[in-house]
């Protein structure tokens, strides 16, 4: 970890607190809006370089977040980390760094995975590292935000650890700020109801 991640590590509960007083951070489908597409049919490039199905996902929740490693956020990895082994049973969590957000994941994927788990202990899905947001978007960032994919979001992410949460049908049902901590109850209830 670099002396600039260290900083932000200890930073961390000082910056969710702060943004936190300014957005509630949750978007939900009320009305369980089904996808114009289905979400099963999606497939992206693990880290390893592998093709990944989302068809593999059936009957399990999944959240979806685009990461960092240079963020005041990145100690959410860690966060990330204790949700996937706590409900693993029934969820999966899907990384997918990116450096859209003032250049803050300016490594190669093998880098990214090897600070994750050195750092993190991260186990749970990492992708290669692609756009989230913009003209060459991520076909799973696509889907994620165009209500004429997902049924009802258009929510881009607003930066890094913006979390997106499908549940076993293939439903898209929240969006959930950077701000909102993966083990925050609106996050956890979500999974476990």
């Amino acid at each position: 970890m670099t002396p600039r991640q260290s900083i932000l590590k200890f930073l961390y509960p000082f910056i969710t607190l702060f943004s936190g007083f300014f957005k509630n951070g949750v978007s939900q489908n009320k009305e369980n809006i089904q996808p114009i597409s289905s979400f099963y049919s999606l497939s992206s490039t693990l880290n390893n370089g592998e093709s990944f199905s989302f068809d593999s996902l059936r009957g399990y929740k999944v959240l979806i977040v685009n990461t960092a490693s240079n963020c005041g956020l990145t100690t959410q990895y860690e966060e990330l980390e204790k949700l996937y082994q706590q409900h693993k049973d029934k969820l999966k969590i899907i990384a997918f760094p990116a450096n859209n957000f003032k250049e803050q994941e300016k490594g190669s994927d093998e880098d990214i995975a090897t600070f994750c788990k050195l750092n993190y202990g991260v186990s749970f899905m990492l992708m290669q590292k692609m756009n989230v947001i913009g003209t060459n978007q991520n076909g799973v960032f696509k889907w994620l935000t165009n209500k004429d994919s997902n049924g009802w979001c258009n929510q881009q992410p607003q930066w890094n650890f913006s979390k997106y949460l499908i549940d076993e049908n293939g439903i898209l049902q929240n969006y959930f700020a950077p701000s909102v901590s993966p083990l925050s109850k609106k996050i956890v209830g979500k999974i476990t109801q």
